[in-house]
């Protein structure tokens, strides 16, 4: 203990990580995020097979039961779909998709509502009226509800040859729309309070531009609420994408992400093969329970408020 003790002392954590792990929740979700990017990363390397090519399946191998029943065959550790795929490399490889899904979603978001927020709080006036009023009519509509409006009229303006292919591009597209008024809304009300105070007349009186007041003065003391905001919303647009690709306006089955391999396994969950469609729906919801809890412990270490 003592030598533990002395390595400590010599080698001290940095603070944000000893506070990570004084708390046990949040610790767990982060470790659980870790598993899950690099298994989305690895994957090509962690699956057994690649599900996207077709010319590996065999449908002999078909409707195979987890590794651990009855039935089952040790080299597909949780099973096999109706194609003869590997269910865990279905898995691994959806776990990618959705986080890039997520990920880009809430990237368009952020750089839209941050934009529109700062104008909005740093300009005011007619400029200010205008971009809330838009993101108000926004606010009426579900953003899911938002999100497959998009996507729906998107998809019927494409060739029909050209679906598939821009399919994901469409669903990031519509997602990231209908979220950008939440980080408008955040960083409007930061930019208001920051543009009163005396850096900001300082830089004004130095001859410095709107724009460089804005990118270099007033944006860096917002970073925190966006970021909380951001680490939050990726669980949404797993969520909203997973819900879409579940209802059929997501991403093609020829690239599964996890909510298209939860829509396709419903079909056989009342013929007995529970495991096409439980071990998707374990994965995604263990992913948003630990994305959701460890944005949540950010938000507290953020705020300093809630210290």
């Amino acid at each position: 203990m003592k030598g533990a003790s002395a390595v400590r002392a010599r080698f001290p954590l940095p603070a944000p990580l000893r506070r990570l792990l004084r708390a046990p929740a949040a610790t767990l979700a982060a470790l659980v995020l870790l598993l899950v990017v690099a298994a989305a990363l690895l994957a090509p390397w962690l699956a057994r097979t690649n599900p996207y090519d077709l010319a590996s399946l065999d449908l002999l191998e078909s409707h195979l039961p987890p590794a651990l029943m009855a039935g089952g065959d040790p080299r597909f550790l949780l099973g096999t779909d109706s194609q003869g795929a590997d269910l865990l490399s279905l898995i691994l490889y959806g776990l990618r998709t959705s986080l890039i899904v997520g990920l880009m979603a809430v990237a368009i978001s952020v750089a839209l509502g941050t934009v529109a927020g700062l104008s909005s709080g740093y300009a005011g006036g007619a400029l200010d009226s205008v971009l809330m009023r838009i993101a108000d009519v926004q606010f009426t509509f579900p953003a899911l509800l938002l999100a497959l409006l998009i996507g729906g009229i998107s998809q019927s303006l494409l060739p029909a040859d050209r679906r598939a292919a821009l399919a994901m591009p469409i669903v990031v597209l519509a997602l990231g729309i209908s979220h950008w008024p939440h980080f408008a809304r955040l960083v409007r009300g930061a930019a208001l309070v920051e543009r009163q105070k005396d850096y900001v007349a300082a830089a004004r009186l130095g001859g410095r531009g709107h724009v460089a007041i804005m990118v270099g003065q007033i944006l860096p003391n917002v970073l925190n609420p966006i970021l909380v905001l951001a680490t939050l919303d990726i669980a949404f647009a797993i969520m909203a994408e997973a819900t879409l690709s579940f209802i059929g306006f997501g991403v093609p089955p020829t690239e599964p992400s996890l909510g298209t391999l939860i829509r396709i396994g419903y079909g056989y969950l009342f013929s007995g093969e529970w495991w096409v469609v439980i071990f998707p729906a374990l994965t995604l919801s263990g992913m948003l329970v630990a994305v959701n809890v460890f944005g949540d412990w950010l938000r507290d270490q953020l705020d300093p408020r809630l210290r």
